[in-house]
C-alpha cells in the first residue's frame, strides 16, 4: 500500500475528530487489551471477542499483513517507538485504513521489553478524500492536455493529407521516436500551425520527423 503521509498528518492533526482506539499487548502472556473504540474500529462491539495476535493479523488486508507482522516483531525486539499505516477488513467486511502507533515498555529490573502500548487511528475518510481530490485533479489535467492534442491532430491531418486517426498515429509515433510527451509535442505543433507563414505544413512535418 502506498503511504499517504499528508493524509495521515491531516488525520492525526484533527485529534478527537478521528476515531481513535487504545491497545496494550502484554508480551509475557500474549494477551491484548482493547479500548471500546478499538473493538468498534475492527467491527466488533466491546467485549464481543477476545483480542489475540492471531485475530489482529487475520483482520489485516492480505497485502499488508506481512508488513504489520514484521513491524510488531521489530517492536517486540527493540521496544522503540513505531508507526505504520495499513488496511484492515473489519468484522462486517468493510475495508478501513488505520494508522497504528506505539512503543515498548521495559521491565524495570530485567530491562526486557514486556509490553507494547499505543493507539489505532482510523484515517479511512481522510485517505479517501485525498484520493478523490487527486482523481479530480488528474481528470482536469487530462482534459486540459486533450485540447491541444485535438488541435494538433487537425493540423497534422491537413499538413500531411491524412485522416484524423492517421494523424493521431503520426503524433504518437513522433512522440515515441523523439522521447517527447505527446501533449508537449502537440503544443509545439499547434504553435507552428498558427504562425502566419506560408510554409506551415513543412514546419509541422519537420516537427514530426
Amino acid at each position: 500500500m502506498s503511504v499517504d503521509h499528508e493524509a495521515i498528518e491531516m488525520a492525526l492533526s484533527r485529534g478527537a475528530d478521528q476515531p481513535i482506539g487504545q491497545y496494550r499487548l502484554d508480551l509475557t502472556t500474549g494477551q491484548w487489551w482493547w479500548s471500546s473504540e478499538t473493538f468498534r474500529l475492527h467491527g466488533f462491539e466491546p467485549g464481543e471477542v477476545v483480542p489475540t495476535t492471531a485475530l489482529v493479523l487475520a483482520h489485516k488486508h492480505p497485502e499488508d499483513r506481512d508488513r504489520v507482522r514484521r513491524t510488531l516483531d521489530r517492536a517486540r525486539s527493540t521496544g522503540e517507538p513505531f508507526s505504520s499505516v495499513h488496511r484492515i477488513m473489519d468484522a462486517r467486511g468493510r475495508e478501513r485504513s488505520l494508522v497504528v502507533v506505539g512503543q515498548g515498555r521495559r521491565d524495570r529490573v530485567s530491562g526486557e521489553v514486556v509490553e507494547l502500548v499505543g493507539y489505532f487511528v482510523d484515517v479511512t475518510q481522510v485517505i479517501a478524500a485525498r484520493a478523490q481530490s487527486r482523481a479530480q485533479q488528474d481528470i482536469a489535467a487530462a482534459a486540459e492536455s486533450r485540447g491541444p492534442i485535438e488541435q494538433a491532430k487537425g493540423m497534422v491531418a491537413m499538413a500531411c493529407g491524412v485522416s484524423l486517426d492517421d494523424a493521431f498515429a503520426v503524433l504518437k509515433r513522433a512522440s515515441n521516436d523523439r522521447n517527447v510527451r505527446l501533449r508537449d509535442l502537440a503544443r509545439d505543433v499547434v504553435e507552428e500551425g498558427t504562425l502566419p507563414v506560408p510554409d506551415r505544413p513543412a514546419r509541422i512535418a519537420a516537427l514530426l520527423r
